[in-house]
């Protein structure tokens, strides 16, 4: 009976937990600011070209990521949190900067598919369909061969 009750609870858990989801579809993101960039280089078979776009947009997004921390830094330890309007005053606040936040890293990963062939994108759209994530909508680039046909 205990076992029943157990697995009862556990299942509304998961109800409750997956309820926002259903109906949502998450962005698929590559995430080229976080710890595994160097996995979406071997993934994606980034040509040198693509690398050197990567790096600079995951160094403009670490600096503008920077900005924004310490812009939320700033609002946490300077506004009041006296009463429950200034603390929802304070959650809005926080909740702007964290979209932006979003935002930088939605643009950035949008920076680098616009580099992707049809092939690298048709990759990750499998690879979104896979993990049942949205993706970012780009026109893949037609590259040259740099060999040419005899």
């Amino acid at each position: 009976m205990a076992y029943r009750t157990s697995l009862k609870l556990v299942s509304l858990f998961f109800v409750i937990l997956l309820t926002p989801f259903i109906g949502q579809s998450q962005e698929c993101t590559l995430d080229i600011g976080g710890k595994n960039h160097n996995t979406i280089i071997d993934i994606f078979q980034l040509n040198a070209e693509q690398q050197a776009t990567m790096e600079t947009v995951r160094s403009e997004l670490k600096t503008e990521q920077t900005s924004i921390e310490n812009e939320i830094q700033k609002l946490l330890s300077t506004h009041p949190q006296s009463t429950e309007t200034e603390l929802i005053t304070m959650s809005d606040k926080y909740k702007v900067l964290q979209q932006k936040m979003e935002s930088l890293s939605w643009e950035s990963d949008k920076k680098l598919l616009e580099t992707f062939n049809p092939k690298q994108y048709e990759r990750y759209l499998n690879l979104c369909g896979e993990a049942l994530r949205k993706p970012i909508e780009i026109t893949p680039v037609s590259y040259k061969d740099s060999i040419t046909p005899d």
